[in-house]
């Protein structure tokens, strides 16, 4: 498969809430994908001042940061402390410590995560579901 007939790793999923972005992560993310999910997250700081995030990760590969722009990264993470205000992960591996330390101790952003056999306990705590 060319990398122009290649699935997304980023899919979003329709929920209840407007301000809520939910994603899955299918496979490895690539630099592409994570500007897509950059582009989504703008999107809807766009609309909202202030959003939750749910991300399920599903077959979960792993990220290719050596290639995505340091740049990009660092635009994403002022961005998420300006604009997040929960964030749920679902599924393996569990990487909000990692994520966590990417931010100061101070952050106003309230990351969560849930084995995949908790997933519905990640959508209560975000006050949401997905849409069928």
């Amino acid at each position: 498969m060319s990398f122009l007939e290649s699935v997304p790793a980023i899919r979003r999923i329709e929920t209840t809430r407007s301000d809520l972005l939910a994603v899955d992560i299918v496979g490895m993310l690539t630099p592409a994908d994570a500007e897509n999910l950059f582009g989504l997250l703008e999107a809807a700081y766009a609309l909202h001042p202030r959003i939750d995030v749910f991300v399920r990760l599903a077959d979960y590969e792993g990220v290719e940061w050596t290639h995505i722009a340091s740049e990009t990264v660092e635009k994403g993470k002022a961005e998420a402390t300006e604009h997040v205000g929960r964030c749920a992960s679902v599924g393996e591996p569990n990487w909000i410590a990692d994520v966590q330390g990417l931010f100061t101790p101070s952050l106003p952003v309230e990351l969560k995560h849930f084995a995949a056999a908790d997933e519905a306990a990640a959508w209560k705590w975000l006050g949401a579901q997905p849409l069928a």
